[in-house]
């Protein structure tokens, strides 16, 4: 192009035109760099939020507690610091072991021995000398013979009458008609939904005890019992959680191979819906092909209250009219930590510690980090009172960091990562700041994500669900144990205990199978796990 020949007009345009393809093509670098620091840091990096390196020092919040040095560190004489530690050790060790059985063993001189070596009088007993190990007894499977014995009458037998056949009370089996026990299932589905044990390595274990079953009767056992036993204790759990009006719920990818109709790479999801503050703890879990919001909306159909989601729009759908049902009374309530999360990734994808996003996205950090330090100061407060000063106290905080988003939204750029956590917290106000209604509430979805996390562990393990049917039961069953986890059961035991009544009593009797709950009083002692305050 001959630049002589162009008007002034044209040079200006020109100008303009190659300078905002420069601005572009620079931000989209950035942007390319940003995406490989953070893949690197996810790679390489700490996965941690808790601290962000190489923070800078702003003037803000707690500046005189940041830069305040102690002017002298007294340290504890290296002699007694030990002798604390060696006390403190030893009375935790003693609570630790304290509700452990325990077998002991005395080693004694024989009478020919008890004489003195030096007078040769007898000896007397001052004290034992004491150590104390724990002892593994690994488990044995035996053959329990379960003998009902039969009677008949001689007098009818003789006088040609009808004989009747009477039979002695006995437990009905887990399954009819099965070598398993209620032992045994508990045990794989401890196995299998707590030690994350895929069943192929199960049926491997037991082969080497002696035990010649193979993971297809292990699967029909899991199947069999969910159905029968475990899903009206999951059914009536559900009916409480939803009479309840804080609740948490989360959603995480689940690969079915046989759906009908369906592909077996395609994503299939598991719902996790919990009990929040002040309810005793319920976590249930749901099977279902889609993340469709329609999903929670029928399972919490009958909810009214606060439910606490992460940003999935899904959830929007339980404020409005759908086929799932009419619009619910339901609060949304955003979670702060998620809101973090986004800042903590544009800093480390931000490379410049001095540019602006680094800047101002440690900036936000720290307004969120206020908040949650100040939770941490009233959580011993009773919710009411918690309400109250959250009121006095974080209301300001929380107007402070909204002000703050406003006016960086205006200038953040949209596609870089700090736009796009500018954009997270900016989207989300009305439901972020739905946190100071109650004082039930909290800053964060945590809970339901440490509930879900048992199953995304799990699922490392054994990857994929044959079939609905099964991940249905998975559903049932992780339910039942993470529920039982809550309310300081040992999965195990409670499982084992389920199995032994549950087939022998009336389970549409709901006062009944109120008493097998997880948090029921009359559970026995043998469920609660060694640190139950029960």
């Amino acid at each position: 192009m001959d630049l002589s020949k162009l008007s002034r007009e044209e040079l200006e345009a020109a100008y303009l035109k190659v300078s905002v393809e420069k601005e572009q093509a620079e931000l989209q670098l950035k942007w390319y760099e940003e995406q490989y620091r953070l893949s690197k840091q996810k790679l390489f990096g700490k996965s941690s939020e808790q601290h962000i390196d190489g923070q800078l020092s702003l003037p803000i919040f707690n500046e005189a507690e940041m830069e305040r040095q102690p002017i002298c560190v007294e340290p504890k004489l290296e002699e007694d610091a030990n002798i604390a530690s060696s006390k403190k050790q030893k009375g935790k060790r003693q609570r630790d072991l304290s509700k452990l059985p325990t077998e002991v063993v005395e080693y004694k001189l024989s009478p020919v021995d008890q004489v003195c070596p030096t007078c040769t009088n007898s000896l007397h007993e001052v004290r034992p000398e004491i150590r104390k190990e724990l002892e593994v007894i690994p488990a044995k499977i035996i053959v329990r013979e379960t003998h009902r014995m039969i009677y008949s009458c001689r007098t009818c037998e003789t006088e040609g009458i009808t004989v009747p056949m009477i039979k002695a009370d006995a437990p009905k089996p887990v399954i009819k008609g099965s070598i398993a026990s209620p032992s045994l299932v508990a045990d794989i589905l401890t196995k299998k939904y707590v030690d994350a044990t895929p069943l192929y390595r199960q049926e491997q274990e037991y082969k080497r005890r002696g035990l010649p079953i193979n993971r297809q009767n292990m699967a029909n056992w899991i199947i069999k019992v969910s159905k029968d036993w475990l899903k009206p204790v999951y059914k009536r759990m559900q009916e409480l959680l939803v009479s309840y009006d804080v609740l948490h719920s989360d959603e995480t990818e689940l690969e079915v191979l046989n759906e009908p109709g369906r592909e077996a790479s395609t994503k299939s999801y598991m719902w996790m819906y919990r009990t929040g503050n002040g309810h005793v703890p319920i976590i249930l879990y749901e099977y279902q092909q889609s993340r469709s919001g329609d999903n929670a909306k029928r399972f919490l159909k009958e909810f009214k209250g606060y439910l606490h989601t992460d940003a999935y729009s899904g959830y929007e759908k339980l404020l409005k009219e759908s086929q799932a049902g009419p619009a619910m009374e339901v609060t949304l309530v955003a979670c702060f930590a998620h809101a973090r999360r986004y800042f903590t990734e544009t800093l480390k994808a931000v490379g410049d510690k001095e540019s602006y996003m680094y800047t101002s996205a440690y900036q936000s950090v720290k307004y969120i980090d206020e908040m949650f330090a100040l939770e941490q100061k009233m959580s011993t407060l009773s919710f009411e009172e918690r309400h109250e000063e959250r009121q006095r106290l974080l209301k300001p905080l929380v107007e402070a960091y909204f002000t703050w988003i406003e006016k960086e939204h205006a200038l953040a750029l949209p596609k870089s990562s700090y736009g796009k956590a500018i954009a997270y917290s900016f989207n989300q106000k009305d439901k972020l700041i739905n946190i100071l209604k109650d004082g039930r509430l909290e800053l964060s979805n945590n809970r339901a994500e440490r509930a879900i996390k048992p199953f995304v562990i799990g699922r490392k393990n054994w990857l994929f669900t044959n079939t609905p049917a099964g991940a249905d039961s998975s559903a049932v069953v992780y339910s039942i144990i993470e529920t039982a986890k809550e309310n300081n059961l040992i999965p195990f035991e409670y499982l084992r205990f389920l199995f032994e009544k549950l087939p022998n009593m009336d389970i549409s009797n709901i006062e009944e199978l109120d008493q097998l709950l997880p948090w029921s009083e009359s559970l026995p002692l043998a469920c609660r796990a060694a640190n139950s305050s029960k």
